[in-house]
């Protein structure tokens, strides 16, 4: 069957050299842009492609306030910092992520803690936070939600949308409040997907976005913070320009800052990306229902889109019998040259986290022994 799969997806992309699993796509006015930038002279962090690019996010999104940054981490990083995340705090998240997720929380000096994912999304269970929140946790007296068995104050909830396909973010939300919980969103994979009728990023008081090389968009190295909050939208966009106060001359900063602007370089090419991210969208996800037929037809499922929302399908996910067929998979594509991939070691496997408290794992270990990303650059592009 794996043989036959190599040749479908050569078919798919009408070639014989190797497929990489997401190449970026440049058809539109990237090169023009970024020679306007180079002419102009400012290709730092100062120049009206760093505007126009936040601004065309926040038309897209529908979110109020986009702040760039020099890539996601840094995003994720100072959404869970202006949340509170903090030494001796925690965050809960989910295991089945990119490092990216469970590194900013540590940059915080927060404690990631861990919960199981759902099957369907590929991310974060409500009911798992749940049965979490119920069973270790509580609110004290000044409002806030504690953890018994550590003792320390859970700030934030971070979930992420898994290889675009986003998360079930009403329950999440209706969790969260109740345990007076901030919900940050990780959308860092999901550009292009929506949860019921709100982009991915909308619904979170914080939430972060990539545009590295291989995401469905690229600025190179980029990322975004999002908010319809107008005070943090303006604390965010003031401690990634290190906290530095407006003048004419004079160099003076106001706090701990961080240098974690988007160069207008970079912005150029996110402008030129964001004027072609429909038809992106609208061939990934061509591209997924001919995996999904596929699959259909020869015994091997693909994750299709959860109910009431409409996916980017960053990357399409292969679902296999079991760990020695995912192997099997994996060796077969790649050495024809069609590149695949497992999903990442858990962060609750990896040494730096063993420490950290973890509910149930038994879906993020069932998925991880099964999971492969084929590849998924846009098929059709006009």
């Amino acid at each position: 069957m794996f043989e036959d799969f190599v040749n479908f997806v050569r078919d798919l992309y009408s070639t014989q050299e190797p497929i990489p699993l997401h190449a970026p796509q440049f058809h539109g006015n990237e090169k023009k842009y970024l020679i306007e930038t180079i002419e102009s002279t400012f290709v730092s962090s100062v120049g009206e492609f760093v505007d126009y690019f936040e601004s065309s996010v926040q038309n897209y999104t529908g979110i109020k306030y986009a702040i760039a940054t020099v890539n996601g981490t840094a995003a994720i990083h100072l959404a869970l910092k202006l949340s509170g995340a903090a030494r001796d705090t925690e965050v809960i998240t989910q295991s089945l992520t990119f490092v990216a997720t469970c590194n900013a929380i540590r940059y915080c000096e927060a404690n990631p803690v861990f919960v199981d994912v759902e099957k369907s999304t590929l991310g974060l269970s409500p009911q798992s936070l749940q049965e979490f929140l119920e069973e270790y946790c509580e609110l004290r007296d000044d409002g806030f939600c504690w953890n018994k068995s550590t003792n320390r104050r859970i700030v934030a909830c971070l979930p992420m949308h898994t290889f675009g396909l986003p998360v079930q973010l009403d329950e999440i939300k209706h969790i969260c409040d109740r345990f007076n919980i901030e919900l940050i969103e990780d959308a860092s994979e999901s550009m292009g997907s929506f949860y019921k009728e709100n982009h991915t990023g909308y619904i979170g008081k914080l939430s972060a976005m990539s545009f590295n090389g291989n995401k469905i968009i690229t600025t190179g190295g980029g990322g975004m913070i999002l908010t319809n909050d107008e005070e943090l939208a303006h604390t965010a966009k003031h401690i990634t320009t290190t906290a530095k106060i407006p003048h004419i001359w004079s160099f003076e900063h106001d706090q701990i800052g961080y240098n974690y602007r988007l160069p207008n370089l970079n912005a150029a090419l996110g402008v030129a990306q964001m004027e072609s991210l429909p038809i992106y969208v609208e061939s990934k996800r061509l591209l997924a229902r001919k995996y999904q037929d596929w699959g259909s037809e020869h015994g091997l499922i693909f994750v299709k889109e959860p109910s009431d929302t409409r996916s980017n399908y960053w990357l399409n996910v292969a679902i296999t019998e079991n760990e020695k067929s995912r192997d099997l998979m994996l060796k077969i594509t790649n050495n024809n040259k069609v590149m695949t991939r497992p999903t990442w070691t858990p962060m609750h496997k990896l040494a730096m986290n063993h420490d950290c408290q973890k509910g149930d794992m038994k879906n993020t270990e069932w998925l991880f022994s099964r999971i492969v990303n084929v590849p998924s650059s846009p098929i059709v592009v006009s």
